[in-house]
């Protein structure tokens, strides 16, 4: 029995170590096969052979109360999402858009923004407002908040939001070198431990490849994530940036597989996305085809070719399309069903 029988076994026995995972995410591509189809075994059994979609368009908009402003100027970001989204940097004008945006039929929104020099996202002088919308509406509201503090966290769960997307990285190298960033792991798990003192749901975000494009320290974070034993997990992968001066390349999708493999493997009964950060162009189907042969039952705008390689090689899948972020709970699912005029490039799949 060669050494890579041995470890699916110990996997399919959960008798494998920590070890063990680090030789998975050693694998050689082809080397994957009979891993992945493993994992797609766990994933059709758990999750009713379900694909979600998650097509936001307009009723779901990123908004960022930082506008294009953030103290840490990261290495692969270098504030260019921050660009992307709508811009408002005042509580009452907040209040005004999200009203709006819940009268023309808008299912909620991603309150996100630059971080301060700790690492934190300036959320507190509008949690109040976002108290009254979750009071007067039904949007769900999913907030993005850094390297928060216990006043943050404990206003966050009075205003009963829905969602709390925090980005894990238990990778010092990148903390420092690519978030310029003066925190710790540490830094990281006393967050995590405040949001779930306040009781706040928790959606961990991992950025695969943020090591330069290389896989480097993802499995320190998926550690912290078997400890979360989350409902949902969204994996997001590292677009080389073109403004850094150093080299990042691309991740490769067959190592994305393997974190997804690895994650689908220590958390059987979690969902895993597949969220809308992630190389495009010419590497964006193979990306998504191996995420969903890695086990993932959620994904963010996918291509149409995806999808339809995907009903070929799993003729019984079901889709389902949503109108709202990947990260928002499954309870709210139905108040964010799409119309068919939200996904008509979709249609006839």
């Amino acid at each position: 029995m060669n050494d890579t029988i041995k470890l699916l076994n110990k996997i399919k026995t959960q008798t494998a170590t920590w070890e063990d995972y680090s030789n998975l995410l050693n694998l050689k591509e082809q080397e994957l096969h009979k891993f992945l189809i493993y994992a797609q075994e766990i994933t059709k059994k758990n999750f009713n052979n379900l694909l979600k979609i998650y097509n936001p368009t307009g009723k779901f908009p990123a908004i960022s109360i930082t506008g294009s402003e953030c103290a840490l100027n990261c290495e692969h970001c270098d504030r260019k999402y921050l660009d992307g989204m709508k811009h408002i940097l005042k509580s009452n004008d907040l209040e005004k858009y999200l009203l709006d945006l819940y009268n023309n039929g808008g299912t909620g929104a991603l309150i996100s923004g630059g971080c301060e020099p700790d690492g934190s996202i300036p959320l507190l002088e509008f949690i109040d407002t976002i108290k009254n919308i979750k009071n007067d509406t039904n949007l769900i509201i999913n907030a993005h908040t850094g390297l928060l503090n216990e006043e943050t966290a404990k206003k966050l769960a009075e205003a009963k939001v829905d969602i709390i997307s925090f980005d894990i990285n238990m990778d010092e190298e990148v903390i420092r070198n690519i978030y310029h960033l003066d925190r710790d792991r540490e830094d990281y798990k006393i967050a995590i431990n405040i949001l779930q003192k306040y009781d706040l749901n928790i959606v961990p975000h991992i950025c695969i490849g943020l090591y330069y494009g290389k896989l480097h320290k993802e499995l320190e974070s998926i550690k912290v994530l078997k400890e979360i034993n989350p409902k949902l997990i969204v994996v997001i992968v590292l677009i080389p940036p073109k403004t850094s001066k150093n080299f990042f390349e691309s991740p490769k999708p067959s190592d994305i597989a393997k974190v997804i493999a690895t994650i689908r493997f220590l958390l059987p009964n979690s969902e895993i996305s597949l969220g809308c950060m992630r190389p495009r162009k010419e590497i964006k189907e193979d990306i998504e085809k191996y995420a969903l042969k890695a086990g993932i039952t959620r994904i963010e705008i996918p291509s149409r070719n995806s999808l339809k390689w995907f009903k070929k090689v799993n003729p019984d899948i079901k889709f389902r399309f949503i109108s709202a972020c990947c990260a928002i709970p499954e309870k709210y699912e139905k108040l964010a069903k799409s119309s068919e005029s939200d996904i008509k490039r979709y249609l006839n799949l």
